[in-house]
């Protein structure tokens, strides 16, 4: 199985990422995570996104697809992925097409996590007080002042994706500020619906299209 979520910065990606791979046996690629591993270790390619990724903005496209390209090749990636953070731009999911092709692999699915903005950047702030309150350090792009950079990143390029993903006919959409519980029952329920070559009518107060 090879998926993709889509979704803005807070919309609840990294933690359905894991359930899933988890779940249906296959790796969960982060690439937020693997540059902040480059910028940890200073790798070239760390040195060369760390100030990028803290002032909120997208690493460049041929440095992500770089990382992503060598990770998909990896043994491990051979029953299949699921993408958390990649493409962010129309130019990546292109690169990633052309990936998959040589592979004779296609997508199964993309998942757009579908948010209120304005909610979003509220339930953002809510999660920073309260980790600052605790006294937990926070990662620099998770600064409440680098949120609305990265949330304006994602409105100019990677929401096109949507569009992107919809004309490829790969595109489900679900309500992303629904509670986690029902946002895992609903995108478990897209999946059954792919099984069975069509979507299943989606739960109370929650959306699914394609």
């Amino acid at each position: 199985m090879r998926l993709i979520l889509l979704g803005p910065p807070g919309a609840g990606k990294g933690t359905q990422a894991q359930r899933l791979a988890t779940q249906h046996k296959i790796i969960r690629l982060s690439t937020g995570d693997m540059l902040r591993e480059a910028v940890k270790s200073a790798t070239p390619i760390g040195r060369k996104v760390e100030d990028i990724i803290a002032r909120g903005q997208l690493a460049p496209d041929s440095v992500v697809v770089d990382i992503v390209g060598q990770r998909i090749a990896e043994p491990d990636a051979k029953n299949g992925f699921i993408l958390d953070g990649f493409p962010r731009t129309v130019p990546q999911a292109a690169a990633l097409d052309r990936m998959l092709k040589a592979k004779g692999a296609t997508l199964d699915a993309v998942i757009e996590l579908r948010v209120d903005e304005a909610a979003l950047i509220k339930r953002i702030e809510s999660r920073i007080a309260e980790m600052t309150a605790r006294g937990e350090a926070l990662r620099d792009d998770d600064k409440a002042s680098v949120l609305h950079t990265r949330l304006k990143a994602y409105r100019d390029q990677t929401a096109p994706l949507v569009a992107y993903y919809r004309d490829q006919g790969v595109l489900r959409t679900v309500n992303g500020m629904a509670p986690i519980p029902d946002v895992t029952a609903a995108i478990d329920e897209v999946l059954a619906g792919l099984d069975g070559g069509h979507s299943r009518p989606a739960h109370k107060g929650e959306r699914v299209s394609r």
